[in-house]
């Protein structure tokens, strides 16, 4: 592929993305699903590296900010607990999603993303902050763990 088509494509997916990012910011996040799975897939299915992405929402789940909070190597993100919730605290969330992607392309939760999502669980209970779900994205889809049982 030449420089020009791969400058084409790059666009295209940077537009895509800032449109259904825009999509999200305009509604409720828990009643817009559909946009919400659009919204990830498009910001990191391609992603090289593995993001640790959190949706950070207020009592009615409106979007108050997407942030990556970490960005790491092909096969981990590092996670930290406290800055999460240190963040949560500074924007007033109500409400959190959580987001990271798999490169290898399966969305499947691996003992470590059930663990850290527990701790963060356990971790935010005392502030009164829940989570509402993790999902993974990959080539083959997103998994939610709200839908797979794990939360």
């Amino acid at each position: 592929m030449g420089d020009a088509a791969t400058a084409y494509l790059k666009a295209a997916i940077t537009l895509s993305s800032r449109a259904a990012r825009e999509e999200i910011a305009a509604r409720p996040i828990i009643s817009s699903w559909s946009a919400l799975i659009t919204y990830v897939q498009m910001s990191l299915r391609h992603e090289p590296r593995e993001q640790f992405r959190v949706l950070f929402l207020d009592r009615k789940n409106q979007l108050i900010k997407d942030e990556i909070l970490t960005r790491g190597t092909v096969d981990h993100a590092p996670v930290y607990p406290r800055e999460i919730a240190r963040r949560a605290l500074e924007l007033s969330a109500s409400s959190l999603i959580l987001v990271h992607n798999h490169p290898s392309g399966d969305p499947t939760p691996s003992r470590a993303d059930i663990d850290i999502t527990r701790e963060l669980m356990d971790a935010l209970m005392s502030f009164d902050i829940t989570i509402h779900d993790h999902l993974i994205v990959g080539m083959e889809g997103v998994t939610s763990f709200k839908t797979a049982g794990l939360i």
